[in-house]
């Protein structure tokens, strides 16, 4: 099983468990679907060079992860400091940062 479906399955199995409703995981599927495809068309930039970009700019903060929106290539990476979310929103074009939320 490839990494993608091995996520997809695994997604599966908690929407399945009560994880999240149905139409969430749905919606996060697509839209790693839609990332996967952007990437591969070479029409955003690797996640992993985003990560490079960003992950040093948040010293003492632990990184939770990304959300990606397709219809605008924005990921959205979330941290978290002191007991505060941190979210940085960056092009997926451009590798550009385009704010921050949070403390």
């Amino acid at each position: 099983m490839t990494g993608l479906g091995a996520l997809v399955a695994m997604a599966c199995a908690w929407t399945a468990a009560g994880g999240v409703p149905a139409a969430a995981a749905e919606q996060r599927q697509n839209d790693h679907r839609a990332a996967r495809a952007a990437r591969m068309e070479g029409r955003i930039l690797p996640l992993r060079e985003l990560e490079r970009r960003v992950l040093p700019r948040m010293k003492n903060a632990r990184y939770l992860g990304f959300d990606f929106d397709s219809g605008t290539a924005i990921y959205t990476f979330k941290f978290l400091r002191d007991g505060n979310l941190i979210w940085i929103d960056v092009d997926g074009r451009s590798g550009q940062i385009l704010g921050r939320s949070g403390n």
